[in-house]
């Protein structure tokens, strides 16, 4: 059972270089493009400043991941710069995803602690300092890839204590999580569940809600409200929505939906629009002052 393919299917993500060189300044970016970032130190150091801390004092070559739209500044010595490799992305199902939402805000990995993405990050590297044609294009790709690599080397040495992710590298709970992320229109029950993670229902149900944060039945209603909300921005019908995400008809998937985010589809697809709208325009920015 693969515990990352079905989530990837369903919530793949797209990554778009943006910036390859040495900056020497500051590098700013406010939160509005509703995207995450990825930025490599190749070499250098940098001071990130934010998001839930005033100052962090980069020196090795490193990973700065932030899964989330948020509000950071990269800076670099003016004289000495950092050698940098910067990307933006996005998720399917928009900024609160179930994959992004169980992410930490802001992770740094030292790079020579992820032998798992070695050779991804050396072409990376490669292919940012040549002039070949395509180049951005392949580097978006090896972004990416990079991406889920990271994701594996988290699942791999479960550095995540809380969270879906967190759920997915526990050999138990991953069992009941991979079946209801495969099957979301079967009606599980606690005690259905507990058996494909070999526990007991009590056991399972404490575990469950100590790992994931939320009883095993809430996490199904924001698993299938999540698909739901990824098939209504692609402007399915909700009438096959709410079969393929495991309600009889349109109104019982709009009353758990009304549930779970607080409004019905309709309203929520009104607000999308509405945000779209005021985003109209907006792009990454790198205000790097050299």
């Amino acid at each position: 059972m693969d515990r990352l393919s079905t989530l990837l299917s369903q919530f793949g993500v797209r990554a778009n270089l943006f910036y390859s060189g040495m900056l020497c300044g500051v590098a700013s970016y406010d939160g509005a493009d509703q995207r995450g970032h990825i930025h490599l130190l190749q070499a250098g150091s940098v001071t990130l400043k934010g998001p839930g801390r005033s100052e962090l004092l980069i020196t090795r070559p490193s990973l700065i991941f932030l899964p989330r739209p948020s509000r950071h500044q990269l800076i670099a010595s003016e004289t000495e710069g950092a050698q940098l490799l910067c990307a933006s992305m996005l998720f399917d199902g928009g900024a609160s995803n179930p994959i992004s939402a169980s992410l930490p805000d802001l992770l740094v990995l030292p790079l020579d602690e992820l032998p798992l993405l070695a050779d991804t990050l050396r072409w990376l590297f490669g292919e940012a300092g040549a002039g070949h044609c395509g180049r951005e294009a392949v580097l978006d790709r090896l972004f990416e890839l990079l991406i889920i690599l990271l994701f594996r080397h988290l699942l791999d040495h479960h550095q995540l204590s809380t969270g879906m992710m967190a759920g997915l590298a526990d050999v138990r709970l991953s069992r009941s999580l991979i079946q209801m992320h495969n099957q979301p229109q079967r009606a599980w029950s606690v005690a259905e569940l507990a058996n494909e993670s070999n526990m007991s229902r009590a056991a399972f149900a404490v575990h469950f809600r100590a790992v994931l944060g939320q009883t095993p039945l809430d996490y199904l209603l924001s698993w299938r409200i999540s698909l739901a909300q990824k098939r209504l921005r692609e402007g399915r019908p909700i009438t096959l929505i709410a079969d393929e995400v495991g309600y009889e008809s349109p109104s019982a998937l709009a009353r758990a939906f009304r549930r779970k985010t607080g409004c019905s589809p309709r309203d929520w697809m009104k607000s999308l629009a509405l945000e779209g709208r005021v985003l109209a325009g907006d792009g990454d920015d790198l205000n790097a002052s050299s």
